[in-house]
């Protein structure tokens, strides 16, 4: 479980930095935390503030934004901040962000990051040597280009004055734990009851859904050949190879992903490695030749072929300029077998 620090029980007054296209439900699932703390308590332990560059509101991706906004220099006596980003974070982390966060930090305020958010604290160097976490989408882009930054593949992570959340439903998980910090599991409990919450989730959640149910089959082979399949994308592992690895024959293993996911075990494969190809493409400028190497295919014209069959488009007509992450820096080839080392274990 990620340990709370003692500061975190005397955080009272948060600020909440909105950038363009931000994510609503992120957002509004960290203010209500803090909105029940306070009605179930009986008193206002906790006061929020939403943030932006200017003081004029900004849109949320779902095109609503909150009425009243402040500046930072208004709102200065805040304890903490988290940035909050969408889909688009890339776009709207420029010169004014970076200084105004770095501004921050060196206040000694508390910084943090939901959903997208993280990306700005990335990009402003303030996670340099701290664990984090980003919505899983833009993990893989950041992970590539960042190596001083420690990427956790958990719902939210707290270490020392840096904390980083997933998005979603998340931030609740996150702000319950700083609740409970401060006030006790009892207050915690309280809330969860009033949000209906079956159970909190801690740090070490991880934010993916667990394999068995992402293929809604809970087939204890299939999950392990399934999670061998996702620590093997540069070098692909041969069916033979899967087979022998769960202990099983190949025409088992053929027989379990048609009765279960009809399809074939290569096919999935391919899906799997094409899947994290998309994700490189739209988060990150690694060439196309390189993106295919990483992900397995032995030559870009068969690596186009692969894409377009599945998603309709080649790799280039994926990157238009809705879709380049024009913030992210020009990588290196990827070295062969030295950042991702072949894992043969079940």
């Amino acid at each position: 479980m990620n340990e709370v620090p003692e500061k975190l029980g005397t955080i009272r007054r948060i600020g909440f930095l909105t950038l363009n296209e931000y994510t609503m439900i992120a957002l509004s699932s960290a203010i209500e935390v803090l909105r029940m703390a306070n009605r179930l308590s009986g008193q206002r332990h906790y006061s929020w503030t939403v943030l932006t560059l200017d003081g004029k509101p900004v849109s949320s991706s779902n095109g609503l934004c909150f009425a009243d906004a402040k500046t930072y220099d208004v709102a200065d006596d805040l304890d903490m901040v988290f940035v909050c980003g969408g889909t688009n974070v890339q776009k709207f982390v420029d010169e004014k962000v970076i200084n105004l966060l770095r501004r921050m930090a060196h206040n000694g305020v508390v910084l943090g990051g939901l959903c997208t958010g993280s990306y700005a604290l990335v990009k402003s160097g303030l996670l340099d040597g701290y664990k984090c976490t980003v919505h899983w989408e833009n993990m893989a882009g950041l992970r590539e280009f960042h190596p001083r930054v420690q990427f956790k593949e958990e719902l939210f992570v707290i270490d020392r004055d840096r904390i980083t959340c997933t998005g979603g439903v998340a931030p609740v998980d996150m702000m319950l734990s700083i609740v409970r910090k401060a006030f006790g599991k009892t207050l915690v409990a309280d809330i969860s009851n009033q949000f209906i919450l079956e159970r909190v989730r801690d740090g070490d959640d991880r934010q993916h859904i667990p394999l068995a149910a992402r293929l809604g089959f809970n087939h204890s082979a299939l999950v392990d050949i399934a999670a061998l399949m996702e620590a093997n994308f540069e070098e692909p592992l041969t069916a033979v190879e899967l087979a022998k690895l769960a202990g099983l024959s190949l025409r088992q293993v053929q027989r379990i992903f048609q009765v279960s996911l009809e399809t074939t075990p290569t096919k999935y494969y391919l899906q799997l490695r094409l899947r994290r190809a998309r994700e490189l493409l739209l988060q990150s400028q690694m060439s196309i030749t390189e993106i295919a190497i990483s992900c397995g295919f032995q030559s870009t014209c068969h690596f186009s072929k692969s894409y377009r069959a599945l998603y309709g488009r080649t790799p280039r007509s994926e990157r238009q300029p809705q879709h380049v992450a024009t913030e992210f820096p020009t990588s290196t080839l990827p070295r062969k077998n030295a950042s991702r080392p072949r894992v043969h274990s079940i």
